[in-house]
């Protein structure tokens, strides 16, 4: 049996409004309509990997109210394991407000972490014994960045590779470059911590280069409609994108979608291109579909995507 996915991040109510163009500074505008659901990067990749056919566990901090109990109902529903999900009764659970363009699909976005923001390095400690039966433990920065780190030295002192989604992007302290086997900014976020424009599959292909010379195993650059760019020791190569055309309604959350759907299937065995590819599907369904978490796909429609566009 495959060893579980182990998942640091945080779980935020979406509040997502959808207009047909984004306000002005200082505007009230009537917008089209609202919808709340489960969000936040680790909680969407959880449920990504879930879906794609991964066991899950999933470690962060919620509180005991109303978007503390969405979250709990969520992991019971998919099957996640929430056993490293530790309620706080005197902070409120994270929240986001997503604004989404419908004539372009573009959204802005505010998370306010909320109790996932009093985690602590020790937590991860606490954490332990799950993360040392994992093929896999991934992380984003949406915790604090010690915490993060912790995760990832708890990890590889259990021999367990890893995975960072460095987003959103913040400055990172060097020791962490090393300590990430698999490194996954989109361009934007890339950009920023490279220091140079990541526009072209060329200056991805230049941004991944800093990264391995700063201690990155594996760059894995997700350039939206130019598809990833991939890099390390012994591969540089770049995998188109899948074209969804007008199936297109929103793209918040395609990225917790790759990289859940890419963390699979490593632990699956998959190669690394297989692996990428594998997510981009993945990310593909999900652009298709309203919301982040609600519109990850299963196992069997990811593969359908592949079969079709061999």
């Amino acid at each position: 049996m495959t060893k579980p996915i182990s998942i640091l991040g945080i779980f935020v109510a979406d509040l997502t409004f959808r207009t047909d163009r984004m306000p002005l500074k200082g505007e009230t505008f009537i917008g089209n309509s609202f919808k709340l659901g489960p969000g936040g990067k680790g909680s969407n990749q959880a449920v990504a990997t879930r879906r794609a056919g991964a066991e899950t566990i999933f470690i962060t901090k919620i509180g005991k109210d109303t978007f503390g109990e969405m979250a709990m109902k969520l992991y019971a529903d998919e099957g996640i394991n929430a056993e490293y999900v530790w309620e706080i009764a005197d902070m409120a659970t994270g929240a986001a407000s997503i604004v989404v363009n419908e004539e372009t699909s573009e959204n802005v976005i505010i998370v306010v972490p909320g109790a996932a923001d009093a985690m602590v390095p020790a937590d991860l400690d606490a954490a332990e014994a799950g993360i040392a039966k994992s093929a896999f433990f991934m992380a984003s920065l949406e915790v604090p960045i010690p915490v993060m780190q912790r995760g990832l030295e708890v990890a590889k002192r259990n021999g367990v590779p890893t995975i960072l989604n460095p987003a959103p992007a913040a400055i990172l302290p060097d020791v962490v470059y090393g300590l990430s086997d698999y490194f996954t900014p989109n361009e934007t976020e890339a950009a920023m911590l490279a220091g140079i424009p990541v526009e072209t599959v060329e200056q991805a292909e230049a941004a991944a280069k800093i990264f391995l010379e700063r201690g990155v195993k594996t760059a894995v650059i997700t350039l939206g409609e130019l598809g990833v760019y991939v890099r390390n020791a012994e591969i540089s190569q770049h995998v188109p994108s899948f074209d969804m055309g007008d199936k297109v309604l929103e793209t918040t959350g395609a990225g917790d979608a790759f990289n859940g759907g890419f963390a699979h299937a490593l632990a699956e065995g998959m190669s690394l291109i297989e692996a990428v590819r594998f997510g981009s599907a993945t990310a593909a369904i999900s652009v298709t579909r309203l919301g982040t978490a609600p519109a990850m796909p299963y196992n069997n429609e990811i593969l359908d995507l592949l079969k079709k566009q061999i």
